[in-house]
């Protein structure tokens, strides 16, 4: 012990030397690809379903009424037009949930790759279902489809950012997570510019909208296969020591990985005796306790934060400015563009600011705006120009969401938990996300008919207690290895931290390598 003690001053100098010569390596291509073709097959599909349907509402509603009369010699009451519709949108919330409950087992059996590239088969089947039902002239088709592309979003928003923090070293593991916030904002502007009475949005022409999800869904299942598996899934729980290596070499650019295996060596050696954890295992643990917390609060934030409400408000605001109805559909592509970009202002500023200033900052900053739309909506009629400021009320609101609250709860998820226990707590950041945003779509109209233009007072709370629950718990995460981070909770949850000793023993254990020399484990860029 006396020796490793000696030598802790030269591991401590290796370990600041890696964190140099890591912030020094740039993204390598294998990375990027990574990065981009996974969250393209499903941050970007999620977004794209977000809005896809709003452009052709009125020819689906339409459709739904012929194809009723030709089955029934009747026509569609009001109501159950309504029913219908109500049942298309909010079926893919419960797609979701049933694809965030099931992500757990499929994750286990076929790792994060592998479970992105089966997830383009539900997306494919809804494909066909979605686009053909017109043609098949069945309502139901449409109403499946929907659940099916809610499952294929739910299964994505919890595979793919466990993949991205997991293949990424720790100093742009913030930037290179915010690639699912990014892509989703994407997939939400693509759905608007495609919808637009020029391209898609015409009643001969919308069932194409559903077509084009095929080719985002096709070009990551001809890429990601070449691309590789998660070194740290493979080294922990598939024990797979070269074909971690063989990842971690391709990913990082290098030849010698030893330092990013020995850090996850030293990880598994942590939770020796834990495999992957239940979601029962995880809820009556102690030691992540208040991880768990922090991610149940942030994810419900990001869906009540009420960027979903924002969208009743945008059209009725323009019409009261003066704008016609048919350049409406233009102004708006806006909002899809303010989100786009301040998704990428985020995901650059991320390594340099934190996450939880950009947090905190962008639950911060919607309530302030959310305030002043409140004031602005209640003096609409009574100034001309008062439409205006709240219209830049709202994209402020969308630049303040997308800032921080719109990716970074995701990219948490996969930080604050260690590898046993991260498919359970995504799973039930999942969970927590889509019952979130289904409770929203039913509530909120009840909210709006009885506030009105106060509606937003109620977000404006949820923003303003969230921020003030991750002020005091949540420590900053950026450029720590995902033992550091557990670590800081520990006082939080009542648990012993490692002393001095036992942390120069994990981190200076010697153990041979595959060419019989001693290897020093030392903390690395991941």
């Amino acid at each position: 012990m006396d020796e490793r003690q000696k030598d802790q001053p030269a591991a401590d100098q290796n370990m600041k030397d890696s964190g140099k010569n890591s912030e020094q390596q740039p993204v390598t291509a294998c990375l990027f690809s990574a990065a981009f073709f996974g969250a393209l097959g499903s941050s970007f599909i999620y977004g794209y379903n977000l809005s896809v349907v709003n452009a052709p509402a009125l020819y689906i509603k339409a459709f739904y009424n012929r194809t009723w009369m030709e089955r029934y010699g009747e026509p569609l009451r009001a109501e159950t037009t309504t029913l219908l519709w109500s049942v298309t949108v909010s079926i893919f919330s419960i797609g979701g949930l049933v694809g965030a409950v099931s992500v757990t087992m499929i994750l286990k059996i076929l790792g994060r790759k592998g479970t992105l590239l089966l997830n383009n088969i539900f997306a494919l089947i809804a494909v066909l279902l979605l686009s053909l039902g017109e043609s098949a002239k069945s309502f139901e088709m449409l109403i499946i489809g929907r659940f099916i592309i809610g499952v294929d979003s739910g299964i994505a928003l919890c595979a793919l950012p466990m993949y991205l923090g997991e293949i990424t070293p720790r100093h742009i593991r913030g930037s290179i997570g915010q690639f699912n916030a990014i892509l989703i904002c994407f997939g939400v502007f693509t759905a608007q510019v495609l919808g637009l009475p020029e391209l898609l949005g015409q009643e001969t022409r919308w069932s194409y909208l559903f077509t084009f999800l095929a080719f985002p869904a096709v070009l990551q299942l001809c890429v990601m296969p070449f691309l590789p598996e998660s070194p740290r899934y493979l080294l922990i729980e598939r024990r797979d020591e070269a074909g971690a290596e063989q990842a971690f070499r391709r990913l990082l650019g290098k030849k010698d990985v030893s330092q990013e295996l020995e850090e996850v060596h030293a990880e598994s050696r942590a939770q020796d005796n834990v495999h992957t954890a239940s979601v029962l295992q995880l809820l009556r643990s102690q030691a992540v306790r208040w991880q768990l917390i922090t991610i149940i609060v942030s994810m419900a934030c990001y869906q009540l934060c009420g960027l979903n409400a924002i969208w009743y408000y945008t059209n009725g605001i323009l019409r009261d400015a003066g704008f016609a109805d048919n350049i409406i559909p233009y102004i708006t592509l806006t909002t899809g563009a303010i989100e786009t970009l301040a998704a990428i202002i985020s995901g650059l500023v991320i390594e340099r600011i934190g996450r939880k200033p950009l947090l905190i900052f962008g639950f911060i900053s919607m309530a302030v705006f959310f305030s002043l739309l409140t004031v602005f909506l209640h003096f609409q009629d009574s100034m001309s120009w008062m439409p205006y400021l709240s219209y830049v009320c709202i994209l402020a609101v969308i630049a303040s969401f997308c800032s921080g609250p719109g990716g970074i709860p995701f990219v948490l998820t996969g930080e604050l938990f260690e590898q046993s226990y991260r498919p359970a707590a995504f799973m039930i950041a999942g969970i927590v996300n889509w019952l979130c945003n289904f409770a929203v779509g039913l509530m909120f109209p009840f909210i709006q008919e009885a506030l009105q233009a106060f509606a937003f007072l109620v977000f404006v709370v949820v923003c303003v207690l969230g921020s003030i629950y991750l002020y005091f718990v949540l420590p900053e995460t950026k450029n720590k290895t995902f033992m550091d981070i557990s670590q800081s909770f520990a006082k939080i949850n009542k648990i012993p931290v490692p002393s001095p000793g036992q942390e120069t023993e994990l981190v200076l254990s010697c153990k041979p390598d595959m060419y019989g020399k001693d290897i020093i484990k030392r903390e690395s860029s991941f």
